[in-house]
């Protein structure tokens, strides 16, 4: 019997049971739509995440307190200075001040230094105008060279000065979707904000950085003024909640890291105090920690799809043990005219293969299409080497899961079968 016969007797098998099939079909169908998908939502949401961290700049990087360098009870929080003595071989934490930041512009210790900005944050202040109020997610306190060091472009109006900074003037530039919110169509240049009872004038909006709305926060839900300002009216004189150093260039950034690490050493009497109470971050650095947990997440997607697509193979091999059951005699009478054992093999092997390459590549189609609409938040991104996969497998399945099937059809005697009613 050639091989387009037992195809032919294999699809013939399949129609006179069209409900079964396509039931079955559709369980590999979702099994191998759910791994596609899932992995394109894992993989988007990388992006995702390494597109916001790269608006911060390749050539940035953050000098944040350390959690081992506060007192007890309050890691890395502000205080005006140096610590009081904790418990432990440290003795003195240090916070981190402006003059820190000032010192990191050097041009005889920080070479590879372009600006140190210093950075204090509010969270989620209320803002107010003309009978609108609106929750500021961020407000920044900082120096003008921030917006160049974290990227940040102002759409209209202008940025604050260092005029500003001096005079602790109460001016602010807003996020877009904090202009949109308090102003709707009005034009916020000029206007004043009541900012927790603080009122700022308005002289730049900020461009839309078109981050994703899964994020927790919405990044352009953001206000910045100027460092002194902010201290005075909302946060205090304390210690800073980072600095942000905008290196040379993207090539400068390692160079730039090290000189950070050894200025602030000095500074902050790392040598005797055993530790260092603060921490350096670069993009690089960070976008290799969030692509490990992104790999991690995907992996994780894929497996808990991964099992929709056995469960869908286990029903495979329940299709095929009750077809070979229904076509015990229709077996027994092939086999008494002379059907060899590998026709038989090969009809019901080629069913299951039929069931699951058919649903496999359904899948592969409807994964596709879902790839295509955002998701909780997330755009999807294939990944090509997922739906190959995918696909490979729920053909193996088709093999494997239809393989006891087909031995146990072949291996009936067929006087056996024929008695069989």
């Amino acid at each position: 019997m050639s091989a387009l016969e037992v195809l032919r007797f294999a699809l013939r098998g399949l129609m006179a049971n069209k409900l079964r099939s396509s039931l079955t079909t559709l369980g590999v169908l979702i099994g191998v739509g759910a791994v596609i998908l899932l992995v394109a939502v894992g993989n988007g949401s990388s992006e995702q995440i390494k597109k916001s961290i790269q608006r911060l700049g390749a050539d940035s990087l953050t000098v944040t307190q350390s959690t081992t360098g506060g007192r007890p009870g309050m890691p890395g929080g502000r205080s005006g200075g140096q610590s009081e003595q904790s418990s432990g071989p440290r003795t003195q934490a240090h916070d981190l001040t402006a003059q820190d930041a000032a010192a990191l512009v050097d041009p005889v210790n920080a070479p590879s230094v372009e600006t140190a900005s210093p950075v204090v944050t509010s969270p989620s202040v209320t803002a107010g105008y003309a009978g609108t109020s609106a929750t500021i997610d961020q407000f920044v306190g900082t120096t003008p060279s921030y917006f160049a060091a974290a990227n940040k472009t102002v759409a209209s109006g202008s940025a604050f000065t260092g005029d500003d900074v001096t005079a602790a003037g109460k001016t602010v530039v807003i996020g877009s979707s904090l202009a949109e919110d308090l102003f709707g169509r009005v034009d916020p240049l000029g206007k004043r904000i009541d900012v927790d009872g603080i009122r700022f004038t308005v002289t730049g909006v900020l461009k839309e950085s078109g981050s994703s709305s899964s994020s927790f926060t919405d990044p352009d839900s953001i206000a910045i003024a100027p460092l002194t300002a902010v201290q005075q009216s909302l946060t205090g004189y304390g210690g800073l909640d980072q600095v942000i150093v905008q290196a040379k260039d993207s090539g400068a950034v390692d160079a730039a890291e090290a000189e950070i690490t050894e200025i602030l050493n000095g500074r902050h009497d790392v040598a005797s105090s055993g530790a260092a109470d603060f921490s350096v971050s670069s993009q690089a650095s960070i976008q290799s920690a969030v692509g490990e947990s992104s790999r991690t997440f995907t992996v994780l997607l894929g497996a808990v799809a991964a099992i929709s697509l056995l469960v869908g193979g286990i029903g495979i091999t329940n299709i095929m043990l009750v077809t070979v059951t229904e076509r015990t005699r229709e077996i027994g009478i092939r086999k008494a005219i002379g059907a060899p054992r590998g026709a038989i093999l090969g009809q019901f092997m080629a069913e299951a293969t039929v069931l699951s390459l058919l649903g496999g590549l359904l899948g592969v189609a409807a994964g596709v299409i879902g790839s295509r609409f955002t998701i909780v938040g997330v755009r999807p991104v294939l990944v090509p080497s997922s739906i190959a996969l995918a696909l490979g497998v729920s053909i193996a399945i088709g093999l494997f899961f239809g393989s006891y099937p087909a031995n146990r059809a072949a291996k009936l005697r067929p006087i056996e079968a024929l008695r069989h009613e």
